[in-house]
C-alpha cells in the first residue's frame, strides 16, 4: 500500500497541503500493523486504508483545532445536538455508533473499520505455512 494507492481509493484525501505522503505514509504503517493479513485476506488493504483514513480525520480536527489557537488532541464524540438562534438540530448517535467502539466512534472510517474488524476476528482461524 502506497500514499498514491490511498489517494486513489479515498479521493477525499488527495489535497497535499492537509494529506502529505510522508503523513499518509506514517498511518499506513501503523495501520499494517493492525490488520492481519491472515485473517482479512482479499479485504486487507481496505482495512488498512479505513484505519488510516481514520487517523488521517482525527489529525485534521488536530492540526485545524491549532490553527486557531485551539488545543489539539482533545477528545470529543459525535454530536448529538445543536442549536443556533432558534432552529435546533439533534441526531441519533446510537445509530451511528458501534456499542464498545469507543476511538472508532469518533469517524465513519473508523466506525467502518471496527464493523469490519469484528467479523475479522470472529471464530476459529486455521493457520498453514503462509500464516
Amino acid at each position: 500500500m502506497t500514499p498514491t494507492q490511498f489517494r486513489s481509493d479515498f479521493p477525499e484525501f488527495t489535497d497535499p497541503t492537509k494529506y502529505s505522503d510522508t503523513l499518509i505514509q506514517m498511518w499506513l504503517t501503523v495501520a499494517a500493523s493492525l490488520v492481519n493479513g491472515c485473517r482479512w485476506m482479499e479485504l486487507t488493504n481496505i482495512g488498512i486504508e479505513l484505519v488510516t483514513a481514520h487517523h488521517l480525520t482525527i489529525a485534521l480536527r488536530d492540526q485545524t483545532a491549532a490553527a486557531v489557537g485551539g488545543i489539539p488532541g482533545v477528545m470529543t464524540g459525535p454530536t448529538s445536538a445543536k442549536a443556533v438562534d432558534k432552529v435546533s438540530t439533534s441526531y441519533d448517535t446510537s445509530a451511528a455508533t458501534l456499542e464498545n467502539g469507543g476511538f472508532w466512534n469518533l469517524t465513519s472510517y473508523g466506525a467502518r473499520y471496527l464493523s469490519l474488524a469484528r467479523m475479522m476476528g470472529a471464530g476459529g482461524m486455521q493457520i498453514n505455512g503462509n500464516c
